[in-house]
């Protein structure tokens, strides 16, 4: 795993501002504005066409050749993949581009800049809501850490900033939107904040500092340019290309394994199966689903596919919900980085508080009979 930052046990400063690119670098295309306009009003024109015609072309490929999915188990399975991994990948592919442009409205700096100075509350609600369209990777996480405290962000604040950017990020919250509805979308999105906010300011009652690495109190980040401001839309667009390339290039493969175990769901769980482990009336499939979840690693990409098999299956929307939340704010990975910036105590109190937040969600979805109809 890459390291984010360079630590140094007496306590000596760390370079840290160019430990992680938050964001690709865009080279320059050549193109004028208009040229890349037009170009991405057709392409987008030719993304609906296909859009819609991915069913009739998914019955093609494999009802025609191997009979009616009602039929059999295998080809109910295989018509799901085929029809789900270009559905998916479209998707993504149009969130991920528009976000990319967004993305250019809003650099670390900036986000440091608004949050500093916050009263409590206020400033965690704030955090929370710029995590969603804040650049953000689990390698970013320490440089991101570190600048927030070098800027005097309070530490509650900087945690409800490092559990939303993750969990409620925009290319989840687009594909939610795009295959379960915006019901689903706007609960995930409601209750992901909610965990956020809450998490955060009771971990800042607990007066935790002491629990951060000394090391990090001592460095200095520097000044950094926020030439956000001074992109021209030109230059926004090709943003938009870079972060296309860059992202969905390193999940497309999460994306089709989450899309074939969500296959196999489809097209082999029985719905009274789901329904009987997953269900509501099942009050420890919440709990189990986040103990479950913790040591996986996926992205919202990869996991969605699974979320939306287990929907369909009967699962209850509030066990599914917990799930994808633990897989994508409270993986192993994630705490062996934030280890290298905050002591095992505070980590332990992050993902505990973060838990428990999920779990009362998750259960209080299921007791509301709550659903993704």
């Amino acid at each position: 795993m890459a390291d984010s930052g360079q630590t140094h046990s007496d306590g000596g400063a760390a370079n840290v501002g160019s430990a992680c690119e938050v964001g690709p670098q865009a080279p320059s295309s050549g193109w004028k504005l208009w040229q890349k306009l037009t170009l991405i009003a057709v392409l987008l024109v030719g993304w609906v066409l296909l859009y819609r015609s991915l069913g009739g072309l998914s019955c093609a490929v494999v009802c025609v050749p191997l009979g009616p999915k009602e039929a059999w188990h295998l080809v109910d399975a295989l018509w799901f993949f085929v029809y789900e991994v270009p559905k998916v990948l479209m998707l993504l592919a149009l969130v991920v581009f528009g976000v990319g442009v967004i993305r250019t409205f809003f650099t670390p700096e900036r986000t440091r800049a608004m949050l500093a100075g916050r009263r409590e509350g206020v400033a965690n609600g704030l955090a929370a809501g710029l995590g969603v369209v804040t650049p953000f990777c689990s390698c970013s996480a320490v440089p991101l850490f570190i600048g927030f405290v070098e800027a005097g962000v309070p530490l509650g604040v900087t945690l409800s900033f490092l559990i939303s950017a993750p969990m409620v990020n925009e290319v989840a919250l687009g594909l939610l939107f795009g295959l379960l509805g915006w019901k689903v979308a706007l609960l995930y999105l409601g209750t992901g904040l909610t965990i956020a906010v809450v998490a955060g300011m009771v971990i800042g009652r607990l007066g935790m500092e002491s629990e951060v690495e000394g090391w990090v109190y001592e460095v200095k980040i520097g000044d950094q340019q926020d030439d956000a401001g001074e992109l021209i839309w030109s230059q926004r667009i090709d943003e938009g290309v870079a972060a296309l390339r860059d992202i969905v290039g390193r999940v497309w493969l999460y994306v089709v394994i989450g899309i074939a175990v969500g296959a196999g769901i489809h097209g082999y769980v029985p719905e009274e199966a789901m329904a009987h482990i997953m269900g509501a009336d099942a009050w420890w499939s919440v709990p189990a689903a986040v103990l479950i979840a913790v040591p996986m690693y996926s992205n919202a990409a990869g996991v969605i596919p699974v979320v939306e098999a287990l929907l369909g299956k009967g699962a209850a929307l509030g066990t599914v919900l917990a799930f994808m939340m633990s897989v994508i704010a409270l993986s192993l990975p994630e705490g062996i980085i934030l280890r290298k910036v905050l002591r095992p105590k505070l980590i332990a109190v992050f993902f505990g508080t973060v838990a428990l937040g999920i779990v009362a969600t998750g259960l209080l979805f299921n007791a509301l009979g709550l659903g993704a109809g």
